[in-house]
């Protein structure tokens, strides 16, 4: 696992119910980043600036000739997406940060794709929005990190998902801690959806209102085993959930999408039986839910089929809600990568992005769980495996990157001179300059 911190990244501190002090909370992360203490790490000593919108068409490392070369428009994710009728092609993005001291603010490089339209529509914030975050004390809301992330997505024209209102991971200790009743933990439920819905309002475009519900094996029942499922008792907390949630998007004029978000749910089998079960029974409840989110984290030559991955969303869009690749990524489980696993790679991404594609409008889109190797998710959370992303830790393109182009386009496309080439090398090296290293 590894350590994260968070101070207040601005001076304002948006607040909700009690007026809110600056403070540090700090956690340890597991599945997708969660958390325990440790203070806070010294600001980078890099002295570069984070880049701001680009004055020009951005050019990247790893493209057409290899020189490093503008890309053609149609080379461009989010241009493709919407070309063909998605809503966006987006990324996650860990800013403002929370671990790492920041190092994609100061890496220009980074900055640059993610703050081009062309190539991203939409982001989801990797971690600031959860729980042990935006309400670290009881009844205190520390809104400012979500602003943050809001104002520099709407600076790019970009729309947000916001995640997540639920979870059982990245809670604050007087959560997991607390002596709970039902009555009372489903008050704190309660305050803490509410608050998020009204504070950030339209402002996201959805919500994944509760994430990673179900059981992975349900050797022990449907649901998994952690406070709300004890405490409150599930699927009762999930309806509780959603209910908050309408309520609140009701009250406020809002036109927010309410989500169910998973993993393991992509591929027929028990637990994406499960999820469907659990969307008919929000539905049938009356209670607003308006899309499942597929988290899509797979493995390297065990991603599930094209064919498999478009059974499973016509099942969910057939109960009348939109689906959505949420936190797309396929990882090696044995490194070093070379170019026939990275071929097998890029056929997975080819495949799951053309799923949504297959899908028509009610897959509304893809988001990759960040596209950059070097800040990635997986080597921490599965030590000796990684390179899940669709650009190398030197912001090269990888043959992956094209197999999404294939997806989106259905034609088929070589890997350029300049793609990574399977032996941790690209065959014209433009290793990024501004790399800052902690």
């Amino acid at each position: 696992m590894r350590t994260t911190a968070i101070a207040s990244f601005v001076a304002a501190t948006a607040v909700a119910s009690v007026a809110a002090q600056d403070s540090t909370v700090t956690v340890t992360v597991t599945e997708c980043g969660t958390a325990t203490s440790n203070p806070p790490a010294p600001p980078p000593t890099d002295t570069s600036t984070p880049v701001e919108s680009p004055t020009s068409v951005p050019t990247y490392p790893g493209t057409g000739t290899g020189t490093g070369s503008s890309p053609a428009p149609t080379e461009e994710l989010n241009d493709l997406a919407k070309g063909i009728g998605k809503l966006y092609f987006g990324t996650a993005t860990d800013i403002p940060p929370v671990d790492d001291q920041g190092a994609e603010l100061y890496d220009n490089g980074y900055m640059t794709i993610l703050n081009d339209t062309h190539m991203f529509g939409q982001r989801t914030p990797a971690n600031i929005m959860k729980w042990v975050f935006t309400e670290p004390e009881p009844g205190v809301f520390n809104f400012t990190g979500g602003d943050q992330f809001i104002e520099w997505a709407q600076e790019h024209d970009q729309i947000v998902r916001c995640h997540n209102l639920n979870w059982y991971n990245q809670l604050p200790d007087w959560i997991t801690n607390g002596n709970w009743t039902n009555a009372t933990l489903t008050a704190a439920l309660e305050r803490h959806i509410t608050a998020n819905i009204e504070h950030f309002g339209d402002n996201c475009y959805a919500w994944d209102v509760v994430n990673e519900a179900i059981a992975d094996d349900m050797t022990n029942g449907t649901y998994r085993q952690d406070i709300w499922s004890e405490v409150i008792g599930a699927p009762a907390f999930i309806y509780l959930a959603f209910e908050f949630a309408q309520n609140a998007v009701q009250a406020n004029g809002l036109k927010t999408k309410l989500y169910y978000n998973d993993y393991g749910i992509e591929n027929t089998g028990a637990k994406s039986a499960a999820t469907a079960t659990l969307v008919s029974e929000i539905k049938a409840r009356g209670i607003q839910i308006d899309g499942v989110g597929m988290q899509s984290h797979f493995e390297v030559g065990l991603t599930p089929s094209r064919s498999d991955q478009l059974s499973v969303m016509q099942s969910y869009l057939a109960l009348g809600v939109d689906v959505a690749q949420t936190e797309l990524d396929v990882r090696f489980t044995s490194l070093p990568y070379n170019y026939s696993t990275l071929q097998t790679q890029k056929d997975n991404y080819r495949d799951s992005v053309g799923a949504c594609v297959d899908a028509g409008a009610g897959c509304v889109g893809t988001t990759l769980w960040d596209f950059d190797d070097a800040y990635s998710w997986v080597p921490s959370t599965f030590p000796g495996q990684g390179g899940a992303d669709v650009w190398d830790e030197d912001l090269n393109r990888k043959p992956a990157y094209y197999g999404i182009i294939e997806g989106l386009t259905g034609m088929t496309v070589a890997d350029p001179p300049g793609t990574v080439n399977g032996n941790g090398t690209v065959s014209t090296m433009r290793r990024r300059s501004s790399r800052v290293r902690h």
